[in-house]
């Protein structure tokens, strides 16, 4: 009797306090997640507004059709990307005429000084368009230009011929609409932009060359990119090279880079490499009296290069690397030839997502007869015209071509037009909210089908500020205020990516079931086999008992 007291009371023991213990001891902690949310993000809507302000000019529209202007107009442009994926375009386009000051703006001289005057008046918000719609006798514009397009967020807008004074306002209207539309798709979105910025999520319509390749060529978004100058000499011994670095990127880099913080954070830095050869030996060609290098060979000069550059093992930002080579007096001059046998007028190329090399010449600065090493003081403006123009293309700068009868002002001194920011700044929201949902749902799946991968709050904390950050992002770009999308996609994707490479969720750190079963039979198994041989003999001779006592009864 007393042994089967025993047997209970460790078998109640085990029950009770071992196995619950054990249970919760063992358990995967799994904090809790805006499951649902996320599933409504993995189906995408998103819809972009966008507002112009249409001003007519003296002269574009009569007294009477002034009453009748409409105050505003809406338009909606819906584009089914994927099962997964939609784009709705909104625009909000109101009506007025000139103020007294702005028809001051508009008689200056030239459509320059006019743009300039304007953006003095009032300085439009972000993402936002103002067309002027000027008469056809206006002296801003040259006779085969319909549309200017200004440095600022303004065009001006010539009124056709056939759109005299006389015609009705809704002749006029129906008139101005597709230019308009056309200004909108080259100054701030265009359905080819906004699905090349959804390739993280999409796949690119392989009809769709141009804008696969504008892809395929600019960095992808990042809060933060490295800008490395490479000065490479590979004759020391016969040129002594000298560049103002600081100075060329203080006047002509810098402009460029603080009009794009919005966007990322930049760092430069630059460095001279002495012995640095081409991975390719250029070709002699007798016609030019030059060495060549053709456009097959470019692709096998930067991995040579690139190992002598050396890598930022700080930071994990995208590193553009720009390189000026000068070549050796054995191989001077030095052009690049394109594929048709021609030379590049810049004398440079760029490697997509790379950065760009430039070829400088040095040959002219002396002659046949003099005595080496020779002081050479290299032309910064020349080579930091190329560089800037790559590195607009590798930042996803598009320099579109302008539609016949349109006229693009120069983006100035700082490198970049407003409208051309604006621009950017859509493209940039719409990849950054792409690819956070696709990071969060990928995350999001990997957790349901892994069930023993803990979760703890510091994840669940940056999922939730993911899923938030990209709701209010998309909420933003359906208002139209494109500043704040920006900033609310830049934090969720920053938010969904330390969430996703936490390297608490390393799969390598959890068992599969079948390996727990291996590890746990051999600990339980010889405790619970005689408990549960005890628990057997006490339940037999249970039934034995209630047997006799049966058998006595009857």
């Amino acid at each position: 009797m007393r042994g089967q007291l025993a047997a209970l009371s460790i078998a109640a023991v085990v029950i009770i306090i071992g196995v619950p213990l054990w249970w919760r001891t063992t358990e995967t902690y799994r904090a809790w997640l805006p499951v649902s949310q996320i599933q409504e993000l993995a189906n995408l809507e998103l819809q972009l507004s966008a507002d112009v302000e249409v001003v007519f000019a003296r002269g574009t529209v009569t007294p009477e059709q002034q009453k009748k202007i409409p105050l505003t107009l809406s338009q909606d442009d819906e584009h089914v990307v994927d099962e997964d994926t939609s784009l709705r375009y909104r625009y909000e386009t109101r009506y007025r005429t000139a103020t007294i000051m702005e028809e001051d703006a508009l008689n200056q001289p030239t459509a320059a000084e006019a743009d300039l005057s304007l953006h003095m008046l009032s300085e439009s918000p972000c993402g936002s368009l103002v067309v002027y719609v000027v008469p056809e006798s206006t002296s801003l514009l040259p006779e085969d230009v319909e549309v200017y397009i200004g440095q600022r967020r303004t065009a001006l807008l010539r009124i056709g011929t056939q759109m005299r004074v006389g015609r009705t306002l809704d002749q006029l209207l129906d008139h101005l609409e597709p230019r308009i539309k056309k200004l909108l798709q080259l100054m701030s979105f265009s359905h080819t932009d906004i699905t090349a910025a959804l390739s993280d999520r999409v796949r690119l319509s392989p009809g769709n060359k141009e804008s696969i390749a504008d892809s395929m060529r600019a960095f992808k978004s990042s809060p933060g990119y490295e800008i490395t100058f490479s000065l490479l000499n590979p004759d020391p011994k016969s040129h002594r090279l000298h560049w103002d670095i600081e100075g060329a990127v203080q006047t002509f880099i810098q402009p460029l880079l603080t009009k794009l913080e919005p966007l990322a954070n930049f760092s430069i830095d630059s460095q001279i490499l002495y012995y640095a050869m081409l991975g390719v030996n250029p070709r002699f060609d007798n016609s030019h009296n030059a060495y060549t290098l053709n456009a097959d060979s470019l692709a096998h000069v930067i991995n040579p290069v690139e190992a002598r550059l050396g890598s930022n093992a700080a930071s994990s930002n995208p590193v553009l690397n720009f390189l000026l080579y000068v070549p050796d007096a054995n191989h001077s001059p030095l052009y690049i030839q394109d594929r048709k046998k021609q030379q590049v007028p810049s004398n440079a190329f760029h490697s997509p997502r790379w950065g760009g090399i430039m070829v400088y010449n040095v040959n002219s600065f002396y002659g046949p007869d003099v005595a080496f090493p020779v002081d050479i003081n290299i032309n910064m403006a020349k080579v930091m015209g190329v560089f800037l123009a790559q590195l607009r293309l590798l930042l996803g700068v598009q320099s579109s071509t302008p539609p016949p009868g349109f006229l693009v002002a120069p983006c100035g001194s700082s490198g970049l037009a407003d409208w051309e920011l604006d621009r950017l700044m859509w493209s940039r929201s719409v990849e950054n909210i792409a690819t956070a949902t696709t990071t969060i749902t990928s995350l999001a799946q990997l957790l349901d089908q892994i069930g023993n991968i803990v979760i703890n709050d510091n994840i669940a904390q940056q999922v939730s500020s993911a899923v938030t950050s990209l709701q209010l992002a998309v909420a933003e770009l359906e208002s139209g205020n494109l500043g704040f999308a920006l900033q609310y996609s830049k934090e969720a994707i920053l938010a969904s990516e330390r969430a996703f490479f936490d390297p608490s969720l390393l799969h390598l750190l959890y068992f599969p079931d079948d390996q727990k079963f291996a590890i746990y039979i051999p600990l339980f198994l010889p405790m619970c086999v005689p408990i549960l041989l005890s628990l057997l003999k006490i339940a037999s001779e249970v039934r034995q008992r209630r047997r006799d006592k049966q058998t006595k009864t009857d």
